[in-house]
């Protein structure tokens, strides 16, 4: 019996594998690319600052302290309005997915809801809250809760519902049935949701902190574009940039460690 050519494994799908420092490689050669433009004439400085001074100016921000005052104050807005809307979110999001009631009455609702620019709704935040601290929680957390609540009911939706019927045929009550299958089954949906909900936060964060804030990430770059400053405008873009890098990898940590059964 003669051996043929080995089968190469094809079990693996499409699972995608990382490639460890691509994604620096591709930023460093953009900010080199924008540097060497900028010093040789090809970009106008009026257009983009060179890089360089960017960097300079969050020295600068770091020795003066500036860099925590306006940045504690948007870190505290985030996680109280974001805590407040997923929080909310997910509770809704479940219980629609479970009970036909409140699906047919809440999910017309959302559906209104949702489409809204929620940043239109500032002005009447402002009327009803005050120009304080909360028409900025009350604005973060109504951006949050709103695709919070689709990612959630569409994950309990996607469940495989053999799952759901063998959990029955083994006699396991309704709370273990969505304890242990239904909850777990759902919840890659909604840790993928909630990556969209911290964004939409981070929007709606700096157009609350545009309008009556004087201290924070959009104050910061609200006073740099009146001034025209654009080392600090993009400086203050940038610390928005890494502020949802940052979050997009505390999400997928917490993706690999409450995901490993998916492995």
């Amino acid at each position: 019996m003669s051996s043929g050519t080995p089968v190469p494994f094809r079990g693996g799908g499409f699972r995608p594998t990382g490639k460890r420092g691509v994604g620096i490689a591709v930023f460093v050669v953009l900010v080199l690319i924008i540097e060497w433009g900028t010093r040789a004439g090809w970009i106008s400085n009026l257009t983009l600052p060179r890089p360089s001074d960017v960097a300079a100016t969050f020295v600068d921000l770091w020795q003066s302290g500036m860099l925590w005052q306006h940045l504690w104050p948007s870190l505290t807005r985030l996680l109280v309005g974001g805590a407040l809307g997923i929080s909310a979110g997910v509770g809704i999001g479940v219980l629609i997915g479970l009970f036909s009631y409140v699906r047919a009455g809440l999910v017309p609702l959302v559906a209104a809801i949702f489409p809204i620019p929620k940043i239109a709704l500032l002005p009447l935040f402002v009327i009803w809250f005050g120009i304080d601290e909360a028409s900025k929680y009350a604005l973060i957390a109504l951006g949050t809760f709103t695709p919070t609540v689709v990612a959630t009911y569409g994950a309990v939706d996607n469940v495989d519902r053999t799952l759901v019927r063998m959990g029955q045929s083994f006699g396991l009550g309704w709370w273990s049935i969505v304890r242990k299958i239904v909850l777990p089954g759902a919840l890659p949906g909604i840790l993928s949701g909630l990556r969209v909900s911290v964004a939409i936060g981070i929007i709606l964060l700096v157009a609350a902190e545009m309008l009556g804030a004087e201290y924070g990430i959009g104050a910061y770059i609200l006073q740099a574009g009146a001034l025209y400053d654009l080392e600090r405008l993009f400086a203050g873009v940038v610390i928005l940039s890494v502020l949802g890098v940052t979050t997009s990898a505390m999400i997928g940590a917490v993706e690999r460690r409450v995901l490993r059964w998916r492995s």
